[in-house]
């Protein structure tokens, strides 16, 4: 085991900070570029609705943002599958296809998590731990992504010489897929595009149409 991974498992394990609170580690690359700034952006939102979870008194304003936090991290993590991680392996070879796959790998992982965690009440005793988990394994992805994936992109949006290849261009595509993409999750669903597009155009309508009778905050 690399002395990296040693370190992220340690993290994961033992950290007591929120990933807002270690975003520092971020480069100034990362910080600038437009799809960088997409994405870390909802990494922020999801940070903010897991603490109004766990800060919440009462399990009314805690299924809220159960749902809402449910209903950003299923659309982000389908977004990210469907036009970032083609864009590591077509701009990053073989490296960028590595990255690609660990990254599919963690998602498997926080969908598996997600999906068990969308359906608990917020009074089960199973809710905090599972969201606590999910959250643990959400802040080591997190990471990752800030400190490692994202820069190498951004570093190769660079040196691409068409205006159809730029970071704000995929930025734009990330934000609008977020519009179609289902927003429950579905662990058992392909994770690479087509037939992960296929599949989300078969299932939002579902998910949309059980968000009309769920509770978000108002």
């Amino acid at each position: 085991m690399s002395l990296r991974r040693a370190a992220i498992l340690l993290y994961k394990a033992q950290s007591p900070y929120t990933f807002s609170q270690v975003r520092l580690i971020s480069t100034t690359r990362s910080i600038l570029a437009p799809l960088s700034n997409a994405i870390i952006k909802d990494h922020k939102e999801l940070d903010d609705y897991y603490n109004k979870i766990q800060s919440a008194k009462d399990e009314d304003t805690m299924t809220r943002y159960q749902n809402q936090f449910t209903w950003e991290l299923a659309r982000h993590s389908i977004a990210e599958e469907l036009v970032v991680y083609p864009a590591f392996e077509k701009f990053l070879g073989g490296e960028g296809k590595q990255m690609a796959d660990k990254d599919r790998k963690q998602h498997l992982e926080l969908k598996e998590l997600l999906y068990k965690f969308q359906s608990l009440k917020a009074s089960d005793p199973a809710f905090k731990i599972t969201l606590e988990s999910l959250y643990s394994t959400l802040k080591v992805h997190v990471e990752e992504e800030e400190h490692d994936d994202l820069p190498a992109l951004e570093k190769a949006f660079e040196k691409q010489s068409t205006s159809t290849d730029t970071s704000e261009s995929y930025a734009k595509s990330f934000q609008r897929t977020k519009h179609f993409v289902p927003t429950k999750s579905h662990p058992s669903a392909p994770d690479k595009p087509p037939f992960e597009t296929v599949a989300g155009l078969m299932t939002a309508p579902m998910d949309k149409l059980m968000d009309l009778f769920q509770k978000f905050p108002k």
